[in-house]
């Protein structure tokens, strides 16, 4: 018998096995992803086309707690996703989109219905363009990823700032910065859910939900990316 050719079948049916558990690991990711930009749509959607609901939202003191009601459901599922039972950490994600849905129905009432269409189209291209550069490329993004990640909190600042400046050269500038950074994010994050199902499979409780948490960190850079290229090119009515 041929040990060497046995042993070369054994090792090519471990990568093809090893592979379409990737494969699996990432199209749930995806999945995940999907499913939460799709309850944000919907939700902003109807709301966006209600005027009723718009004003109640956005033209009263409501309007704080729906602008950062997101931001502190992302930092608490952060803080607590090794406790959460996995069932539940998908609930607060569910709930994260849709809070989000109710935070960006307002650019139905201040964009045309088909430049957002086009932004949507042209960020979702960029996306799965980064997405998939992040899925294969062989080179290390981690130092990337560092650098974009002072990246984002430079905008942070400048968009503080800006709050009070009201500048809308600064404007521009930051929206710009913000699509390379998230676009950036966008083949980082990708590799980083890679290579969290290398250390930790994609069968386990814990690799399911770190596939969340990844799935979660996708979104806010679609989000980011379709958000400041409507910012840039969308058509205002």
């Amino acid at each position: 018998m041929n040990f060497s050719r046995f042993h070369t079948a054994v090792q090519d049916k471990s990568t093809v096995s090893y592979d379409a558990g990737l494969r699996n690991y990432m199209i749930q990711v995806y999945n995940y992803m999907f499913f939460g930009l799709t309850i944000t749509a919907i939700v902003a959607f109807v709301v966006g086309n209600s005027e009723q609901l718009l004003y109640a939202i956005h033209g009263t003191a409501l309007k704080y707690l729906v602008m950062f009601a997101p931001l502190i459901i992302v930092i608490a599922l952060g803080a607590k996703i090794s406790t959460l039972s996995l069932s539940a950490a998908k609930t607060v994600f569910w709930v994260f989109a849709a809070s989000m849905g109710l935070s960006l129905s307002y650019i139905f009432a201040a964009y045309t219905g088909a430049s957002i269409a086009r932004c949507f189209f042209i960020a979702s291209s960029m996306f799965g363009f980064m997405s998939l550069y992040g899925y294969t490329t062989k080179k290390d993004l981690t130092s990337m990823g560092s650098f974009l990640m002072m990246g984002v909190i430079g905008l942070i600042v400048l968009s503080i700032v800006n709050i009070f400046l009201k500048s809308s050269g600064m404007h521009f500038v930051i929206s710009l910065a913000a699509i390379a950074i998230f676009v950036g994010l966008t083949a980082y994050d990708t590799q980083k859910i890679k290579q969290c199902y290398f250390s930790l499979g994609g069968t386990s409780d814990v690799a399911k939900k770190a596939g969340l948490m990844g799935a979660l960190s996708l979104y806010i850079d679609f989000i980011n990316i379709f958000i400041h290229l409507l910012a840039l090119i969308g058509d205002r009515r």
